[in-house]
């Protein structure tokens, strides 16, 4: 993926080649989904975001003016759309407990977590985190983001995308330590 062939592909949209849009979310569609997921923790209301993320994009494709990656323009939306429906839905943000939070759909309870890859683990503590904590990790580590992209997607300041992202590390350091006794052992 590179900006330049994201640029390329935007100009053939707005040329009236809509078909090439499909590249664009086939390109970016896990990224948009997990982002989405990370803020509202829920498979189909991420994948609904998602789609919504999508149409706001294809629909606004002609306001993008390039001064920053299609990604993090894209990511922007995103972070708007899940906030916004969050909002819509009134959520009760109190935290879940943890091991309730850890029995996922497929019976994997807190004993057989130990036994699931690092990848997976880090996965499931991120899933413990609040979700600006999850998604300003997601963005820097997995979407591999720069803190001046992360701070336009979450509309702060750099500076402060610096601050949120060392105060998200420590909260993971200690989700880990007092959850994932493997993952602490291999990070040590």
């Amino acid at each position: 993926m590179s900006a330049e062939s994201d640029i390329l592909i935007i100009n053939e949209v707005l040329r009236g080649k809509h078909q090439a849009y499909a590249q664009l979310v086939e390109r970016y569609q896990q990224y948009v989904f997990t982002l989405a997921f990370r803020v509202v923790a829920n498979r189909e209301d991420a994948e609904e975001i998602a789609q919504d993320s999508f149409v706001k994009a294809y629909r606004y494709l002609a306001d993008f003016r390039q001064e920053s990656k299609f990604s993090t323009w894209l990511y922007t939306i995103v972070q708007r759309n899940a906030i916004s429906f969050l909002r819509k839905k009134q959520l009760d943000t109190q935290p879940i407990d943890n091991k309730e939070f850890l029995i996922q759909e497929n019976g994997n309870s807190l004993n057989t977590l130990q036994s699931k890859s690092d990848k997976q683990m880090i996965n499931e503590a991120l899933s413990l985190l609040k979700a600006d904590d999850a998604a300003i990790i997601s963005l820097f580590y997995l979407q591999e983001q720069s803190l001046e992209e992360i701070g336009q997607v979450l509309a702060i300041e750099t500076g402060a995308a610096k601050v949120r992202l060392f105060r998200a590390r420590q909260k993971l350091k200690q989700v880990i330590e007092s959850n994932f006794v493997e993952l602490k052992q291999n990070i040590h």
